[in-house]
């Protein structure tokens, strides 16, 4: 019982320092915006990420494994590693690039709801009248957030922008999806995904511009990025997950990430927050709970 209880509080530890951690990084994303391009970002950062998986893998003694998933799922391997890192954060960082922090953070945050709806067709889920209304509740507030809380008007702030935020939740939510059809160490598999776009990403770069050093200040935000937001974050939430006694104790834990986004982005970057981006955020994440009621009501049963 002692073991259990210590555990728990491990887990909500590591969970509660992967959440702080990925609510600094929409903040490093803008900064770093200010001195570095999008190719160079995604370049120093996937590259910062794949060399720190890399000695994970050689602590923890996992090459073998990374072999033996590569000569079982080649082909799964080069799809995940073009939907993440490739094309998720090119997209990602060109939508933080046009959008202030407070639009795009937020409404990428809806990707756990584009999941459920892709999982429809591509998993055979069937739909439930809750997604539906968790459809119309979040979506809502994302129209709130991109008109700046006049959304009758339908007059975007940058829509172009908009589309690439809600374009990086399809493609977060096909890197999920295809994830369910291998089973292999995280870390194994993250590695392995990174490892195969890193050419990839280099190629986007010299193709998009000549190659130059990179602004100091630019490369650090590109470092902190490759290390809190794609690599060793991952590693405080897999622990987190193991130790825990309920998944959901730990997964409801992310909701606080956005609100706490919010404080960085006023202090870090300067963005004055509007009452439009907490009142979409707040439907938002009002969606999500719909979305996942049938399953609230699950556990209260058992």
């Amino acid at each position: 019982m002692q073991n259990h209880v210590k555990n728990q509080r491990l887990s909500y530890i590591n969970a509660l320092i992967a959440v702080f951690l990925w609510s600094t990084v929409a903040s490093v994303f803008k900064i770093s915006l200010q001195t570095l391009s999008v190719a160079q970002l995604v370049f120093y950062a996937v590259l910062t990420s794949t060399i720190v998986l890399l000695i994970i893998v050689l602590i923890k003694k996992l090459s073998n494994e990374v072999i033996e998933h590569f000569r079982n799922n080649y082909k799964l391997i080069i799809i995940l590693g073009v939907l993440n890192p490739f094309l998720e954060y090119i997209l990602l960082f060109k939508a933080y690039d046009l959008l202030p922090v407070q639009e795009a953070q937020t409404i990428n945050f809806t990707w756990a709801l584009m999941l459920t709806y892709l999982s429809i067709p591509l998993l055979g889920h069937k739909p439930k009248l809750s997604d539906l209304l968790a459809g119309l509740v979040c979506y809502f507030g994302v129209l709130v957030i991109a008109t700046k809380g006049n959304p009758l008007s339908l007059d975007f702030s940058n829509l172009y922008g908009v589309f690439l935020a809600l374009l990086t939740t399809v493609v977060w939510s096909l890197y999920w999806i295809y994830n369910t059809k291998i089973n292999v160490n995280p870390v194994v598999g993250l590695f392995s995904n990174f490892l195969v776009a890193m050419p990839l990403v280099f190629v986007y770069y010299i193709y998009m511009e000549d190659f130059v050093m990179p602004d100091l200040k630019g490369l650090r935000g590109a470092v902190y990025i490759g290390l809190f937001e794609m690599s060793i974050t991952f590693m405080f939430w897999l622990n987190a997950m193991k130790l825990t006694q309920s998944t959901s104790k730990i997964a409801n834990l992310i909701f606080i990430a956005p609100f706490l986004s919010l404080i960085f982005i006023y202090f870090l970057v300067g963005e004055k927050i509007l009452l439009a981006t907490i009142v979409g955020l707040v439907l938002i994440v009002i969606g999500l709970l719909i979305q996942q009621s049938h399953l609230i009501k699950k556990k209260i049963k058992n």
